[in-house]
């Protein structure tokens, strides 16, 4: 059972490689998110220019007249975040029951593998690491939810085109939310995909190692060498300026 008030038989029961695969997946997450976030002056991320596309989007909005795509639009975004919120908080409980059925998770990997079998509190310890990931992905899907619809009244309060530079002022602010909602949902995505990579640790840390490398990997695939980065290119100024 694990003990915090005596960290002594759970730092003995880690080896460095442990610690090191742990860290290397925290330092992961959080570097892959400032990089992708704040790439390099004219080498913008898909995270990025997609913030150009959504300006581009409500501006157009203020200028219609029926914005029933528009709510259309914005209710499926809210609708695909809920659906990653939900599935977040199933596996949340699928991690906390798992908490209870430890020394049965040993037994199978000892079947599996003598090798992988370990103390309770290292089973304990590697559910726990998975929630917290689980946990971050939640709340940034809660509070994605939530910019959405903020972003939606903020679509409701945008006047008609007889005032245009009102409307432009509001529409400008919708965007502003829109990409707050949309940094959250990513973020929250990032969570997942190292929850994910996390279970490795259930294997070994070097598996996890190779897990949360290639994590990154393909994360940086995703927004700096995709095609649908080049497809968002097209058409943007260059060098590449930021609005």
């Amino acid at each position: 059972m694990l003990n915090l008030t005596d960290p002594g038989p759970l730092l003995s029961a880690f080896s460095a490689i442990d610690w090191a695969a742990a860290a290397l997946t925290l330092a992961t997450l959080f570097l892959s998110t400032w990089v992708i976030e704040h790439p390099p002056k004219g080498r913008p991320s898909t995270h990025v220019l997609m913030h150009h596309y959504r300006r581009a989007w409500l501006h157009e909005m203020a200028l219609r007249d029926v914005r029933i795509f528009d709510a259309q639009l914005l209710a499926t975004l809210r609708q695909g975040t809920a659906f990653f919120a939900s599935t977040t908080m199933i596996a949340i409980g699928g991690g906390a029951a798992a908490l209870g059925r430890t020394e049965q998770l040993d037994s199978v990997a000892s079947d599996l593998n003598q090798a992988l079998s370990a103390p309770i509190v290292v089973w304990e310890v590697k559910i726990l690491f998975v929630i917290a990931f689980l946990t971050f992905a939640f709340l940034k899907f809660v509070w994605s939810m939530r910019l959405f619809g903020y972003c939606a009244v903020l679509m409701a309060a945008t006047p008609s085109e007889q005032d245009p530079e009102a409307a432009m002022a509001m529409a400008t602010r919708a965007a502003r939310v829109n990409i707050l909602a949309d940094r959250a949902f990513t973020r929250g995505l990032r969570g997942l995909y190292f929850a994910i990579a996390a279970l490795g640790w259930f294997l070994g840390p070097a598996v996890m190692i190779g897990a949360v490398l290639l994590t990154g990997s393909i994360l940086w695939r995703r927004e700096f060498k995709s095609q649908t980065r080049t497809a968002l290119l097209e058409g943007m100024p260059r060098p590449w300026t930021p609005s």
